[in-house]
This record gives structure tokens, C-alpha cells and sequence, in this order.
């Protein structure tokens, strides 16, 4: 039986609007802070944009 989406899907940040938009939303900021967050640190990985975004507040 087929699951819903891969697993690296749902612990990563692509670079489509909707998933900016979305992360912006629950994380109280902007898409572009969050672009910014992905590139400062590196990486798309959920939890390490989370915890650059936490650092902005």
C-alpha cells in the first residue's frame, strides 16, 4: 500500500511558494525570511530552518 508522500518531503523546506507560505505561517514571519533562514544555513532540512527562524524572533 502506498503512504502519503515521501518521508524527505515532510522533514524538508523546498523552494516552492506554497511550502514558504506555509512554513512562514506557522513560524509567524515572512517567506523571504525563510528563504533567508535556508540559505544562511545551508540546509533544507525542517528542524534546522526552525531553529535559524527562532533565533530572528
Amino acid at each position: 500500500m502506498a503512504t502519503r508522500g515521501a518521508k524527505v518531503e515532510r522533514t524538508s523546506v523546498s523552494e516552492q511558494p506554497h511550502e514558504l507560505q506555509y512554513e512562514a505561517k506557522k513560524e509567524g514571519t515572512t517567506a523571504k525570511n525563510v528563504e533567508a533562514a535556508k540559505k544562511a544555513t545551508g540546509s533544507n532540512k525542517r528542524a534546522t530552518v526552525e531553529k535559524k527562524l527562532e533565533g530572528k524572533k
